[in-house]
């Protein structure tokens, strides 16, 4: 294997030794603009334990950067917190290079090794116990659903380490190990983009988590996720974002969402854009043409409105549109209010798809969808601004009552 591959030290007795993968650019759905990294880390105890592993394909730069340190085969134990393949696509051709005396995982985490990759022996440790590693300690948490049913969170006593798997984390490629040494323009945009595209449908869960480990009473001076930079300094700053992104409170922004085929759309959505500026409330407007589903995640995230709209093709919503709100459903965004708007030739069966995927959202219809037949006149446009200044005015309801 090349040995130009370097650990790097977060701490004396703690060892970076992951992956920047600076190409990917789709993470099942959702665009890594930046590129992004998989987090594994050395730790030099007693009983030398490997925290997570990698991607497949990145394999033999993680065996380069642990072999910058240590021999590889002087690893004894190994801990997936995570199953999915880009932590432990790796994972079994790595133990069967190091043959470490034990391998462990949380108990939901030993069955999906064992599905994933046909792995056995895998020991589980459950939330609480603890393992020893000779001269230190770890911990474990179980935090199922965040982002699987089997992951689970790695506490090193000794150092106030938390190995957080995909919590805390962002998809960013970089050479900077560390949050402090990101601006942190970028650092806000990617946590964010982040936690609405993967975590935002557990956000009940998260902020359970939050308030179970404030109250454990745990010390943590770093955390250390499996993607991204390991944040040393100001946990707080993170912390506290999870728990406002997870909360949900509505804000004054509304998000106007649509596709068009010959601009009849395009001008309803900008006459409501007038109207919800004019009625006070800040607005993104996002063509599905040129916007990506993730990035309306993003823009959703700390969105109180959703507004929609879409003409009208062989009887359905436009093909993107259907997309971005299937991939919205799913994400399931809370304390939205919002309304459909559609244009339309002969039908108009969309404005009625669009409301019904808004109510299956959840989100609190302001008022029945708004039609508009063909190019909009002058009257059609004062009607699409007047339903602007609705939910602008019913925006500033839903924030003050928070």
């Amino acid at each position: 294997m090349s040995g130009i591959y370097k650990a790097v030290k977060i701490s004396d007795k703690v060892y970076w030794v992951g992956a920047v993968d600076w190409v990917i650019r789709d993470f099942h759905g959702y665009t890594t603009k930046r590129g992004s990294t998989y987090n594994a880390y050395l730790i030099l105890a007693d009983k030398v334990t490997l925290i997570d592993t990698v991607k497949a394909p990145f394999k033999d730069e993680l065996l380069s950067r642990i072999s910058s340190v240590i021999e590889p085969q002087k690893i004894d134990y190994i801990v997936s917190n995570h199953s999915e393949m880009d932590h432990s696509g790796s994972l079994k051709a790595v133990i069967a290079e190091i043959n470490p005396e034990k391998v462990f995982a949380s108990a939901m985490g030993t069955k999906a090794l064992k599905e994933h990759f046909g792995l056995e022996g895998i020991l589980p440790m459950k939330s609480g116990e603890t393992l020893s590693l000779g001269n230190m300690e770890l911990s474990f948490l179980e935090t199922r659903m965040l982002h699987w049913p089997d992951s689970m969170f790695s506490y090193l006593k000794e150092e106030k380490l938390l190995f957080s798997q995909d919590a805390f984390g962002m998809h960013l490629a970089t050479d900077e190990r560390f949050a402090d040494e990101i601006k942190e323009d970028i650092l806000d945009y990617e946590a964010a983009t982040y936690y609405a595209n993967i975590l935002l449908p557990y956000s009940p869960l998260v902020l359970k988590l939050l308030d179970e480990v404030e109250k454990s009473g745990l010390e943590i001076d770093t955390i250390a996720p499996d993607h991204g930079p390991i944040w040393r300094n100001n946990l707080g700053w993170i912390l506290n974002r999870y728990r406002k992104w997870a909360e949900q409170k509505p804000t004054g922004k509304a998000v106007v969402l649509y596709d068009t085929m010959w601009h009849s759309t395009e001008m309803m959505a900008r006459a409501i854009e007038e109207g919800l500026v004019a009625g006070g409330a800040r607005v993104k407007v996002m063509s599905m043409a040129s916007s990506h589903r993730s990035d309306v995640a993003f823009e959703t995230l700390d969105a109180g409105a959703l507004v929609t709209g879409s003409p009208t093709l062989n009887n359905n919503i436009f093909p993107t549109m259907a997309d971005v709100l299937t991939y919205l459903k799913g994400l399931r965004p809370e304390n939205l209010i919002g309304a459909a708007f559609a244009s339309y030739g002969w039908g108009g069966e969309s404005a009625a798809q669009l409301n019904t995927i808004l109510s299956e959202m959840k989100v609190e219809i302001v008022t029945e969808p708004l039609k508009v037949k063909y190019v909009p006149n002058d009257a059609d446009l004062s009607r699409c601004f007047d339903l602007g200044m609705t939910i602008a005015k019913k925006l500033k309801e839903a924030v003050k009552n928070g």
